[in-house]
């Protein structure tokens, strides 16, 4: 067979670039798991997924703060009075009733991330207080005063016993 028979040859051609792209497509995935593999949470993300609280050590009246997923977690023991007071208001910007921001009426489980810019709010007095822009939120973690437009996130979370939530999953 002469040097011009093969260079006519199209099975031969065909075979090549065949084997081209395999070749091509098996380096392009090779180089994408990786990059793919990156985008997944970290180990110490994946660690914090959830967060379990004691409540027990909570006074009525009291705030305790967890983190989860690195954010903070406003945990409000709210007496009678302030749970009589948030069932009978909506709120303010963002309207929503008390009681589908709450499992049980007596604990308020909020992220404490403000919703303007991400600062975080001090309790203050009757609900909490952003200094950076000076939005309020109320006993409710709605939001009724300031630049902020949304209420307080609740994080999924669930009673796990009386004296227990564990944050970050809702009960299946």
């Amino acid at each position: 067979m002469s040097e011009s028979d093969t260079l006519g040859d199209s099975k031969r051609r065909n075979f090549l670039i065949k084997v081209t792209t395999v070749v091509g497509g098996a380096g392009a995935a090779a180089v994408c798991v990786p990059f793919v593999a990156s985008m997944n949470p970290s180990s110490d993300v994946l660690a914090k997924a959830t967060t379990e609280a004691d409540l027990s050590g909570i006074p009525v009246g009291g705030v305790h703060t967890v983190a989860w997923q690195g954010k903070p977690v406003f945990i409000f023991h709210r007496d009678p009075e302030e749970i009589k007071a948030m069932e009978a208001s909506d709120g303010g910007f963002d309207p929503e009733p008390d009681q589908q921001r709450v499992k049980r009426p007596e604990w308020l489980v909020v992220i404490g991330i403000c919703t303007h810019l991400g600062c975080v709010p001090n309790k203050e007095g009757p609900g909490w207080t952003c200094h950076c822009h000076g939005s309020q939120y109320d006993d409710s973690g709605r939001v009724v005063r300031g630049p902020a437009p949304r209420n307080l996130a609740v994080p999924p979370y669930y009673f796990v016993a009386d004296n227990k939530i564990l944050i970050g999953k809702s009960k299946a």
